[in-house]
């Protein structure tokens, strides 16, 4: 075979493997549309342990997804990490509900509109809760009703925009979480005043064109300044998709499901 070909081969393999997980995420996650109090309809999918079983408690894991998978059709959500949950390792490893809600077209997780700049300096501070989060929450009041959820173990992912909106949920309801893990996001480090309760694992890349990396190091320099238990993991020459080796770097999983509230 030919080097050419050989590439070509390459590429249609990647190509039929990255189809075949995205139906294989597609059809693990439940589709569901979560409707508000006050009317608004947010669309979501919704993964269950492997092997559920009756009285015993997991724990719940909310993944905001960045900007580019925002949309109405209930799949882009799951580009990016759905499939980590999916491994027959992690299934059986680390057995727990994920919820993955959708952001709209137009909508920016933790804010009404965008944020001026992406600076930590920049980063709105007072600002009142979005009528999207508000509707985020009671869908993860929703599923904390549900007698096989550990309440101790609570837990949120964020990447970019998701990452932003991590930050702002976990200041707004420190006492729900045990860990976050805000990927290449940012945030006013000013609002990370009582959250040391939460544990934190930072990821961002140095090159980070879109988000700067100088959000990722004040919040965990404020965080630790703090007392808080946080850990900061940057990647040198990754630029705004450090989501990538974020997922892959050792004890990903492991780190995240030790973590547990206090009584």
């Amino acid at each position: 075979m030919e080097k050419g070909d050989r590439r070509r081969f390459r590429a249609i393999l990647w190509l039929f493997l990255s189809l075949t997980i995205s139906v294989c995420a597609q059809n693990a996650y439940e589709k569901r549309v979560f409707v508000s109090l006050e009317g608004d309809s947010l669309p979501y999918r919704f993964l269950r342990p492997d092997s559920e079983k009756s009285g015993e408690k997991y724990p719940l894991v909310l993944f905001l997804h960045g900007g580019g998978e925002r949309g109405e059709d209930n799949e882009k959500q799951l580009t990016h990490g759905a499939q980590m949950f999916l491994n027959p390792v992690n299934r059986e490893k680390y057995p727990a509900f994920v919820l993955f809600p959708q952001c709209p077209s137009e909508g920016y997780w933790a804010y009404a509109t965008r944020p001026s700049s992406f600076t930590p300096a920049g980063m709105p501070v007072g600002q009142s809760e979005s009528p999207l989060f508000r509707s985020l929450k009671q869908l993860l009041d929703s599923c904390m009703k549900m007698p096989n959820i550990d309440s101790r173990r609570i837990y949120i992912i964020g990447l970019s925009m998701g990452a932003m909106g991590t930050y702002d949920l976990v200041v707004r309801y420190p006492q729900l979480f045990a860990a976050a893990i805000p990927i290449c996001g940012t945030v006013n480090s000013i609002r990370l005043q009582n959250v040391k309760e939460v544990s934190f694992r930072i990821f961002h890349g140095d090159a980070d064109p879109i988000v700067q990396v100088d959000g990722s190091r004040e919040a965990y320099k404020a965080l630790k300044e703090k007392g808080g238990s946080v850990e900061y993991i940057e990647f040198p020459g990754c630029g705004h998709d450090s989501w990538t080796p974020a997922f892959n770097y050792p004890g990903f999983m492991d780190w995240l499901f030790k973590q547990r509230k206090n009584p």
